[in-house]
């Protein structure tokens, strides 16, 4: 019996319906995926990783990612417990525990975390003054991923990190740290500046002790001045000391001006 264009029209028709039947019934469930499946509207299990088969048009499936995400927590005006505002970005980093808790348990988690990440960071900077917002910005981390990991457990996700990307603050307070940081420098500079000087007194002094219990100690570092001021090629005028020549004085001093060129040098008696 000849197939005429009606029927060959309802073939392809049939075709078309078991197509779509077959799509709907069969999905792949990939490695790091977890598909729930309600049936009716009821939870029946957690299927996958791999084929799935669902019922036409009375199973659903919902997947869920159990890889690790994150959350890019919007900027936010913080006012500092010493009154400053500063502005926060921070970074969540969160993976799906329990897929049937995560579906069942709260209606949207990305979203759930990040509005619970924005609202525990402004209450846990709130309570801190800005020195320590900026110095103790690992322990404020953890202590807000304590928070917010105690509060998603029921949800069955794991917060695994918090982060402070940036804390920005206002043109004014930058300035006035600037200021504060260079004062130190300063204050730094003149306290090692006067211990040099007061280190270099006190090795005076008793440089100044020993050469007046010892004068031809002071006699023979002044002959070593001029034999080195005599190295450099420069005219040397030497003058008679106060202190009375030994021997050993004039012999080092003929010495010295032995050394020097006739051209270089002129004494004085």
């Amino acid at each position: 019996m000849p197939i005429g264009p009606a029927e060959i029209f309802g073939i392809f028709l049939l075709i078309m319906i078991i197509a779509i039947i077959l799509s709907k019934s069969i999905r792949i469930v990939r490695e790091w995926e977890r598909m729930i499946v309600l049936r009716l509207g009821k939870y029946v299990g957690i299927r996958g990783p791999g084929l799935v088969f669902l019922v036409p048009f009375i199973d659903r499936g919902i997947i869920v990612d159990t890889r690790i995400n994150t959350v890019d927590v919007p900027k936010q005006d913080v006012i500092t417990r010493d009154n400053v505002t500063v502005r926060i970005d921070a970074v969540v980093y969160y993976r799906v525990l329990d897929p049937e808790k995560a579906v069942m348990k709260v209606r949207d988690y990305n979203y759930a975390i990040a509005m619970l990440a924005q609202t525990t960071i402004r209450d846990v900077v709130g309570q801190l003054e800005l020195d320590d917002i900026l110095a103790r910005r690992e322990e404020i981390n953890k202590r807000v991923q304590s928070i917010i990991d105690e509060i998603t457990e029921p949800w069955g996700v794991k917060v695994s990190m918090v982060t402070l990307r940036a804390v920005e603050l206002p043109e004014g307070m930058i300035r006035a740290m600037a200021y504060q940081a260079e004062a130190e420098r300063i204050r730094r500079a003149r306290i090692i500046e006067a211990e040099a000087e007061r280190s270099a007194a006190k090795i005076l002094l008793e440089a100044a002790l020993t050469y007046e219990q010892h004068p031809v100690a002071l006699r023979l570092r002044e002959l070593q001045t001029y034999v080195d001021i005599a190295k450099e090629k420069n005219v040397i005028i030497i003058t008679e000391s106060g202190i009375s020549k030994t021997v050993a004085e004039a012999v080092a001093s003929s010495l010295a001006i032995g050394k020097m060129k006739p051209s270089e040098t002129t004494g004085k008696e």
